[in-house]
C-alpha cells in the first residue's frame, strides 16, 4: 500500500498514516507525504498512490470530495487522535496579538486576546511560523516547544483533537462492506 496524505513528516496526517500502516495495513507500505491534497488527490487518481488518508476537519475536506466524486471512494474511516495540541507563545513578546492557527482548530480555546488570526493550511505550517518568528503566537502540536524551549513556551494546553478520519481509492468499497449504507443503487454514478 502506498498511502499518500498531507505532509511534512511531523504533521497529524503523518502521524495517523503511520498509525494506520501498523494497525490496518500491517505495517506493510509506505506514507507518501504532499503539500496540499490537490496535489495528493492527483497522485491518487493517476495511480501514484493507492490510497489516500484525510482528516475530513481539514478545511479542504469536502472541496476534494467534491471534485473526485465518482473517482475516488472512501473505503475506510476511524476515529484518532492528534499530537497533544498548546497554545503557545513566543517569549520574547510581552503581549502576543498575531496568532496562526490551521482553521479546523479555529475554536479549541479562547482567542478572543488576538488582534490578528492569520490562518495557515497546516499545523506543521503554523510551527515553522512560530519559530521563524513571524506571528507571536500559534496553535499547533505541544512538540514544537522542545525544538526552541528558550525560544517558545505553552501557554495553554489543549490535548489531542479526536477527529475522523478517511481512507480513499479509486475502487469503490464492495456493497457487502460493514461501511457502506447505500440505497439500492450501492452510490453508483447515474
Amino acid at each position: 500500500m502506498r498511502l499518500g496524505t498531507l505532509g511534512p513528516e511531523s504533521s497529524n496526517h503523518a502521524l495517523i498514516a503511520k498509525r494506520y500502516l501498523t494497525r490496518r495495513a500491517s505495517g506493510t507500505g509506505e506514507g507518501v507525504y504532499f503539500e496540499d491534497f490537490e496535489r495528493a488527490f492527483e497522485a491518487l487518481l493517476a495511480g501514484d498512490i493507492s490510497h489516500l488518508l484525510q482528516c475530513t476537519a481539514h478545511s479542504s475536506h469536502a472541496d476534494c470530495v467534491g471534485r473526485t466524486m465518482h473517482r475516488a471512494f472512501p473505503v475506510d474511516v476511524f476515529i484518532a487522535g492528534s499530537h497533544p495540541l498548546a497554545l503557545i507563545v513566543r517569549r520574547d513578546v510581552q503581549r502576543p496579538s498575531r496568532l496562526a492557527l490551521q482553521p479546523a482548530t479555529r475554536h479549541y480555546t479562547d482567542l478572543s486576546a488576538f488582534d490578528e488570526i492569520v490562518e495557515l493550511p497546516t499545523t506543521s505550517a503554523v510551527a515553522d511560523a512560530l519559530l521563524a518568528g513571524e506571528v507571536d503566537a500559534g496553535l499547533c502540536a505541544a512538540q514544537v516547544v522542545s525544538q526552541a524551549p528558550q525560544t517558545l513556551r505553552i501557554e495553554r494546553a489543549l490535548g489531542s483533537a479526536l477527529d475522523t478520519w478517511v481512507i480513499y481509492s479509486t475502487t469503490q468499497a464492495p456493497p457487502s462492506s460493514p461501511l457502506r449504507l447505500d440505497e439500492e443503487d450501492g452510490g453508483q454514478a447515474p
